[in-house]
């Protein structure tokens, strides 16, 4: 692996190295299009010009509200070059949801695909600072520019912004996480030395790329380890292994709900007639673990990582197997420390094997946030000397191995996306039959969690929850759509009016299948 010292991991020096060093070899193929290193610089400067022209400059926000597509990552990437900052926007988002991304971000510009311009279009114009909205022609346009390095691209240093990416909002409002130039390059390092990728090798994902996961743990690795990324438009499970055969891939990544899928599909005397030799998991089972190697012969990885932050832990290849369902030990990059829950606010380091919150400090420079957007506060709350508080309880055990165990934040986690139960409670309390309302999540046969939301009707009101789901369909992200309702008198409280949710999620959880369950009516919800 070839390695860059801090002041040089940023996107344009990197992507000009590895251009001129490793010229027509390809780095990313997308359906029947492929791509070399040198097409990737050429692309990406190409587009710098394109967004110059715009108007856009060093500093500027603009959102990105695409699926996978190779555009997207020109985009990412032609921003970086001019000091510009990206700010991936889920495909789902939209409403007032979406309103707020665009509003917070202080994004200048909207790049949006065909099939969600006219989703966007209504938020787009309530945001003040947004004075363009940009389609896949436009950027496409993009292309007729010269491919030479655009003005400024030296100037823009390791320590610059480069991506905002949201976080879920467990507690509140999503949060806009100020990502460096090298944080991404910190990732991608990391995982090409721990997981030992090759530059023979070919990285598949189908997640999609305006998350942290494939964008970090996929496409940067990939370029740390001069290997090839196989780029989907999206997770199938009946495509799945056709697509891992036809693009020759030796790695991927998925998420809990995604392994279970795969899984779960019939025994196919073609399980093992792939090149895949590491699968990396989040989180981890023995089942799995077990099952995949057994049944299709792969050696499975894992990580416990934040958007926030780098590669914490690693679970790589030849790491004990004994060791799972561990997230992975301890590096040299990272330090880490269990603290208790004190009420009083004094913070006891716990020894190995007992549980509480995981705090992390990282040894190396440039590997994690600049902070949370315009959230200063939020900021300093997350940090005690130094120590970031990942929000997540788990125990080291005494060999170093980090056990991930629950969150403390109010999160709830579908699919392999984090969803604010505080968010889809916003949503829910504006409906004008609604007076209170309380999110919590529910086993989910696929793995992670359900959506479980408590209703307090207004007074006099009978709610309908078919209209209910409705209404949410129209003002959240699909994934974000609870699948339970149920109506209560009043939310259980303690004295000082916090809702005691864990109550909620007992109650609910007993009685899962006496709850109106929107799956079971056959109600769906389109992305």
């Amino acid at each position: 692996m070839h390695d860059y010292p801090l002041e040089q991991r940023t996107v344009g020096h990197i992507l000009a190295d590895k251009a001129a060093r490793l010229g027509t070899k390809t780095y990313l193929t997308f359906r029947d299009r492929t791509f070399s290193y040198a097409d990737v610089h050429a692309l990406t400067n190409r587009y710098a010009h394109g967004f110059r022209e715009r108007g856009i400059g060093r500093g500027d926000h603009v959102a990105l509200m695409m699926p996978n597509r190779p555009e997207l990552l020109w985009a990412i990437w032609g921003l970086g070059k001019i000091g510009a900052v990206a700010v991936p926007l889920n495909t789902a988002a939209k409403g007032e949801l979406l309103r707020y991304l665009l509003e917070q971000s202080d994004s200048v510009l909207l790049c949006v695909s065909d099939e969600l311009r006219d989703r966007a279009a209504g938020p787009a114009a309530q945001a003040p600072a947004i004075r363009g909205v940009l389609g896949p022609d436009e950027l496409r346009g993009f292309e007729a520019h010269p491919a030479t390095d655009p003005p400024g691209m030296a100037d823009v240093r390791a320590e610059d912004p480069h991506l905002l990416q949201y976080t879920s909002g467990t507690t509140g409002p999503s949060k806009g996480v100020v990502c460096p130039q090298s944080q991404g390059h910190a990732v991608g390092r990391q995982m090409a030395s721990l997981t030992g990728y090759r530059p023979d090798d070919v990285l598949y994902t189908c997640l999609p790329v305006f998350h942290a996961n494939a964008l970090w743990y996929t496409i940067y690795t990939a370029l740390w380890a001069e290997a090839a990324v196989a780029l989907s438009p999206g997770f199938s499970a009946r495509q799945f292994w056709d697509e891992i055969r036809d693009t020759g891939a030796t790695a991927f990544n998925c998420l809990g709900a995604m392994a279970n899928i795969i899984w779960q599909l019939p025994e196919s005397p073609r399980d093992t007639e792939h090149r895949v030799r590491t699968a990396m998991m989040v989180p981890l089972s023995k089942t799995l673990v077990d099952g995949f190697g057994e049944r299709y012969d792969i050696a499975v990885t894992s990580v416990f990582a934040m958007t926030e932050n780098c590669a914490i832990t690693v679970f790589g290849p030849d790491d004990p197997p004994a060791k799972v369902p561990s997230a992975g030990r301890m590096r040299d990059y990272m330090d880490i420390r269990i603290v208790s829950d004190d009420p009083t606010g004094t913070e006891r380091v716990l020894p190995p094997g007992e549980v509480g919150e995981i705090c992390i400090r990282p040894t190396e420079p440039g590997s994690v946030m600049l902070g949370y957007y315009k959230m200063p506060d939020a900021t300093e709350a997350a940090h005690t000397d130094g120590w970031f508080h990942t929000g997540d309880r788990g125990h080291l055990d005494a060999d170093g191995y980090l056990f991930f165990s629950d969150r403390k934040k109010e999160a709830i986690r579908r699919r392999g996306e984090n969803i604010s139960a505080y968010e889809v409670e916003t949503v829910l309390c504006r409906h004008p039959g609604i007076e209170e309302a309380a999110a919590v999540p529910v086993p989910s046969e696929l793995g992670e969690d359900d959506v479980m939301a408590y209703l307090v009707p207004a007074p006099g009101v009978e709610l309908s929850f078919t209209e209910v789901i409705e209404y949410c369909a129209e003002n959240m992200a699909y994934y974000m759509v609870p699948r339970y309702l149920a109506t209560i008198d009043a939310l259980p409280k303690t004295p000082s009016e916090k809702i005691e949710k864990y109550k909620l999620k007992v109650d609910a959880a007993g009685r899962l299948d006496q709850l109106w369950d929107r799956d079971k009516l056959g109600i769906t919800i389109r992305r």
